[in-house]
């Protein structure tokens, strides 16, 4: 018999929008999956590269960053700026061989809640189809292995 696998996600989302997205769909009680363990950064264009991959590195099966919609980031160019990074990081995991669709990037307003269940769920059933991270486990921090 074997189990069914649960991705661990890691969502960076933007206090102002996505993270208020986030908080909307918990107030609406809307039901979405509990994988994604939410990171409130200021604005998605303070992710780095770095981040990222240290969250995958660190055993994350999935990375999901979700800012404000084009063109209404409270940073102005913030979410454009991550855009481009996570273009790079995908181009990157794609030269490692590591499928690109681990890292995802999604655009919400603070009043799309239901949305943001809706991504969360998505993002999800996406990383469930592409399985457990290739990343050995023996390349986490040994507090992990060790607990």
């Amino acid at each position: 018999m074997s189990e069914k696998f649960e991705p661990r996600i890691v969502g960076f989302c933007c206090k102002y929008c996505a993270y208020a997205a986030a908080d909307l769909a918990g107030s609406m009680r809307l039901s979405y999956p509990s994988n994604i363990k939410i990171i409130q950064v200021p604005c998605t264009g303070r992710i780095d590269v770095i981040h990222v991959l240290r969250a995958l590195e660190e055993g994350a099966d999935g990375v999901m960053i979700a800012g404000c919609l084009e063109g209404e980031c409270h940073f102005l160019e913030g979410n454009l700026k991550a855009r481009s990074r996570i273009d790079r990081i995908k181009h990157l995991l794609k030269k490692i061989g590591m499928d690109p669709d681990r890292v995802e990037m999604f655009n919400l307003s603070s009043a799309m809640g239901p949305r943001f269940a809706e991504i969360a769920s998505q993002m999800t059933e996406q990383i469930q189809a592409l399985g457990p991270t290739p990343i050995p486990r023996s390349c986490t921090p040994a507090s992990e292995t060790a607990a």
